[in-house]
């Protein structure tokens, strides 16, 4: 099954979001890819994120 996202709004100071589209594109993502990498970083390093176990598949 594919993992399904949920949209919603984000309201953003406009020079923060041109910083973070030139951040997104050295290093080949898009605004929201790099948006999602940065979140799932500061949750991982927070301890707030906990990996899911793959199934075995036989």
């Amino acid at each position: 099954m594919a993992s399904e996202k949920k949209a919603f709004v984000l309201r953003i100071q406009p020079d923060i979001l041109k910083g973070m589209e030139k951040w997104a594109a050295d290093e080949f993502r898009s605004v929201n890819g790099q948006v999602e990498y940065l979140l799932l970083q500061a949750l991982k390093e927070s301890g707030r994120w906990k990996e899911k176990k793959a199934k075995k598949q036989d």
